[in-house]
């Protein structure tokens, strides 16, 4: 406590009170503003509520308290994962910079950060900087900001959210208008309740930062180009924009030998998406070894059991195979997945008979193939349940629906194909929400 103060200025420690840079007894420079800020911490919990945008809150909070309560301000945040201290305000509110944190640990702002505990410091006329500022200011052109205001008070307060100290309010008085007790106080009060909109807004962040990374992560793959045949996929998000897609497609091989692999995982959000990379990667090194789809979806299968994890992924692989007379020998095995439809170059809609149970459920499971071939001018269609199962007013949007769609498009293409069934889908749910949408078509011929 410093000496002369009472009540919420405790735990900021009694400093020496002679010498260049000596730490102020609180109420030794005047009364200061208390009388008139009481309500301040009230407008402060008013203006940072439900701010989720950790610049914004910053801004906010450096308004209110410039020129209300402080003649200058900054507000130091700790990000852990870089190793550093963001720096934001001063003269300007909107400006930002950074430091490295270990140079600062010893001074003024890194007890702080590690006591949790405030610190005052009273700067002299002709006080070295060194002595005073650059305790609690670790920023040499904001440092110069703050020498104008000498004589000064110089008051960091810990802005500490859950249990940790996140950062320093750092408030600085000039003309030896001083920080009484009362005005330490109210200081506490203001830094705890922004300390929580920091927070809040900061881990808002890191987790758009986080799910920013997982979408690219998981974000479909350019198509390849494959000799004799045309590919083309389609993909819709769920209505629910917060969650992470759990659907997925990818493309394995080279020359005359091709894996196409779709399909859709158990769940959602960040926990759908960490086991959507599961899958893909999984589907991935085993194509490597071998492009036989039975053999790859008992790996997906042994992989996904193996860790225990009691949730499933439904897929289909398609092994293809281009021919010389334009068309394809295509191999099919699935897992709790629908099988794929072939629309002849004549209209008629096939669907292969390929059955399998979802993988990861079991320790081990055997996949039959089934093989069909693909003349010129027909084409194969994969997708996820996100296609048959929307629902509409009429309820399901159904594989007989599917079927009647697709003959007036043979032989149209594959990116055709593809934007009918998306086009007809959506227009059938006529708004409502709706799962992740995968389309995957393969073409023979140009």
């Amino acid at each position: 406590m410093i000496p002369g103060t009472t009540g919420p200025a405790a735990g900021i420690p009694a400093p020496p009170l002679d010498g260049p840079g000596a730490r102020t007894r609180g109420g030794d420079h005047g009364p200061g503003w208390s009388g008139q800020h009481a309500e301040l911490a009230d407008e402060v919990t008013t203006a940072l509520a439900g701010s989720l945008n950790l610049r914004r809150t910053v801004l906010r909070l450096v308004d209110l308290l410039r020129p209300r309560f402080a003649d200058w301000v900054l507000v130091v945040l700790a990000d852990h994962r870089l190793g550093r201290l963001s720096l934001h305000g001063g003269t300007d509110p909107t400006s930002t910079d950074s430091v490295a944190r270990n140079p600062a640990e010893d001074l003024g702002v890194g007890r702080v950060l590690r006591s949790g505990q405030g610190e005052l410091l009273h700067v002299a006329p002709d006080s070295p900087t060194t002595d005073g500022l650059d305790s609690l200011i670790p920023h040499d052109a904001l440092r110069a900001q703050a020498v104008d205001l000498r004589p000064a008070d110089v008051l960091g307060v810990p802005l500490t959210a859950r249990g940790s100290t996140i950062g320093v309010l750092v408030l600085l008085r000039g003309g030896d208008r001083g920080f009484p007790a009362e005005d330490i106080a109210l200081a506490e009060r203001i830094a705890g309740r922004a300390a929580t909109a920091l927070d809040s807004a900061r881990l808002y962040e890191d987790r758009s930062r986080v799910a920013s990374v997982l979408q690219a992560g998981l974000r479909p793959p350019s198509l390849p180009r494959i000799p004799g045949m045309r590919i083309a996929a389609g993909f819709r998000a769920a209505a629910d924009h917060s969650d992470i897609s759990g659907d997925f497609y990818d493309v394995h091989g080279h020359g005359d030998d091709w894996l196409l692999a779709l399909g859709d995982v158990c769940g959602k959000g960040v926990e759908a998406a960490v086991l959507n990379g599961r899958a893909r990667q999984s589907i991935r090194t085993a194509v490597h070894f071998d492009r036989s789809p039975a053999v790859v979806l008992g790996a997906l299968n042994s992989a996904l059991y193996d860790d225990g994890d009691a949730r499933f992924v439904t897929a289909v692989c398609t092994r293809v195979r281009p021919g010389a007379d334009g068309g394809a020998e295509v191999t099919v095995a699935v897992a709790g997945h629908p099988p794929p439809i072939v629309l002849r170059a004549d209209g008629t809609v096939e669907e292969l008979a390929a059955r399998g149970i979802v993988a990861g459920v079991r320790p081990t499971a055997t996949y039959t193939e089934v093989k069909d071939t693909l003349a010129a001018g027909d084409t194969l269609l994969m997708f996820t349940d996100g296609i048959y199962e929307a629902r509409g007013a009429r309820g399901f949007y159904g594989m007989d629906r599917l079927t009647r769609l697709l003959p007036v498009y043979a032989g149209a293409g594959p990116e055709a194909v593809c934007e009918a069934v998306e086009q007809d889908v959506v227009e059938y749910l006529a708004g409502r929400p709706h799962d992740d949408m995968a389309l995957f078509a393969v073409f023979c011929g140009r």
